[in-house]
């Protein structure tokens, strides 16, 4: 009991919880965004087979995506959402121009079923600022 009324000590408990709060705060954070980086998508498709989702319209999917992306208009989603990939264990990556709505299509992606979906912080934007390549009209840029 002594051990806590020295305000030596106090003041050690208190350092050590907020340290272990800040230590703690980014995984926190990422879990409500539910957003991966450009290089931690990479990691995905190349380590574990990650589907890429583009859910833009075909005309914006035409001026540029990532490889191998497939195209599923955001508008068309509920439709084709069982079509997204044939083991829903595999990762998905979920693609827009900016995130905003792949970060709201992405609770659907999960109430179909699969395990692990995830939205590209920044969507395709981020993805060319970070110097990834770009699919236009079948050459890589």
């Amino acid at each position: 009991m002594k051990f806590f009324t020295d305000y030596t000590n106090i003041a050690l408990i208190v350092i050590a919880l907020v340290s272990g709060a800040l230590l703690l705060w980014p995984a926190i954070t990422r879990r409500g965004r539910g957003g991966i980086s450009a290089a931690e998508a990479t990691t995905l498709i190349n380590r574990r087979n990650a589907v890429i989702v583009d859910l833009r319209p075909a005309a914006e999917f035409a001026k540029g995506h990532l490889p191998s992306a497939r195209n599923v208009e955001l508008t068309e989603l509920q439709a084709k959402i069982g079509q997204i990939a044939k083991n829903k264990s595999n990762p998905v990556v979920l693609v827009c121009q900016t995130g905003q709505e792949s970060q709201r299509a992405s609770r659907s992606v999960s109430e179909a079923g699969y395990a692990e979906v995830h939205v590209l912080q920044g969507g395709v934007d981020a993805w060319q600022k970070a110097g990834m390549p770009v699919v236009k009209q079948g050459a890589v840029k």
